[in-house]
């Protein structure tokens, strides 16, 4: 259990990082291909020079699954940021914290016990309430906008549910090459979705991208190394949950945003969810 809180904070920085990055006027797409290149880049050198380089089939299957996933999830979520209410897509990308406990009760049998069962139900509660309410400008409304919100619900979940995957997949003690395929494989499908829309590099994005994929190699070795010790129904209420209760905080005192009551009630509501759930 004492891992969680370090998942929990890396995952919360990582948010933050490009948060910065894009109040910067950083090129999402480009940010995040560059980021897992550079992760893969920095994975393949390392197990090169270890002459450790063997990939077993399972480590091949598992992180081209993964990097499928992460693609598509990153780039349904850039695109849902731009056409659909920013609060609608914030709110489905953190309720879909549901699926991999979903996943891990009906296929991993994981156990839930009712105090956390009341514990998740109040979790989505609060994220609900404190992404819920952005006033961006959007394009899309009606049912395209719900077709694009319940994209990025089930792509998210699946990102996640594939995350957990790796444990169930006796690939514990391999997750640094499974992040090696996974890298590689959502960068280079990043690179293509680029190549497609004619966008070009820009220094500043492939720099900023580098940064962040030297930190996201950190950040998801925690967090696989976490959910090798902590059941999936545990853990994933946890990070949504105080990972949102943080990003209030941080957006009202570091980024200046105002906090309304809605959001505010659900920071009270979530701490009492993160009890239960523990």
């Amino acid at each position: 259990m004492h891992w969680i809180p370090l998942a929990i904070l890396v995952e919360f920085c990582f948010g933050q990082v490009f948060k910065w990055a894009e109040r910067r006027g950083g090129h999402m797409p480009m940010l995040v291909s560059t980021n897992y290149l550079v992760m893969a880049i920095v994975l393949a050198l390392y197990f090169w020079f270890t002459d450790n380089l063997d990939l077993s089939a399972d480590v091949v299957k598992v992180g081209l699954v993964i990097g499928c996933a992460f693609i598509t999830s990153m780039t349904v979520l850039t695109t849902a940021l731009k056409l659909v209410h920013v609060g609608s897509v914030l709110t489905a990308l953190r309720l879909s914290m549901v699926l991999p406990v979903v996943v891990s009760v009906l296929i991993w049998n994981e156990s839930v016990i009712p105090g956390q069962i009341v514990g998740i139900a109040l979790a989505l509660i609060a994220l609900f309430f404190m992404t819920h309410g952005s006033n961006h400008a959007h394009k899309l409304s009606g049912p395209k906008a719900m077709a694009m919100i319940a994209a990025v619900f089930l792509c998210q979940g699946i990102s996640m549910s594939c995350l957990r995957w790796v444990h169930f997949a006796g690939l514990d003690d391999q997750h640094l090459k499974v992040l090696l395929v996974t890298s590689a494989t959502a960068g280079l499908l990043g690179l293509i979705v680029i190549a497609v829309h004619g966008q070009r590099p820009k220094l500043a994005d492939l720099i900023g991208g580098s940064g962040i994929g030297l930190y996201n190699l950190l950040a998801l070795s925690v967090i696989l190394f976490t959910l090798s010790q902590v059941p999936g129904t545990v853990f994933f209420p946890l990070l949504g949950c105080t990972v949102v209760i943080l990003d209030n905080l941080c957006a009202h005192f570091f980024w200046k945003e105002s906090l309304s009551r809605l959001a505010a009630a659900g920071v009270a509501l979530g701490l009492v969810a993160i009890l239960l759930v523990v």
